[in-house]
């Protein structure tokens, strides 16, 4: 997921920060088999794999 987001980081601008989920108990508990997970503060926008036409509604 990482590397499919680095060209729509490039077109719209926008920062990642990577968080591993495995080092904090909640986080494990709350997203465990999603991952990995595409987060803009508490809003998911996908998960296992880039979602394109999510991502794009998101960033509209």
């Amino acid at each position: 997921m990482l590397a499919e987001l680095q060209s729509w980081q490039q077109a719209h601008g926008f920062a990642l920060e990577i968080i591993d989920v495995d080092a904090d108990p909640l986080l494990e508990q709350r997203f465990n088999e999603l991952v990995p997970v595409l987060m803009a503060g508490e809003q998911e926008i996908c998960h296992w794999h880039l979602d394109n036409a999510r991502l794009a509604a998101f960033l509209a």
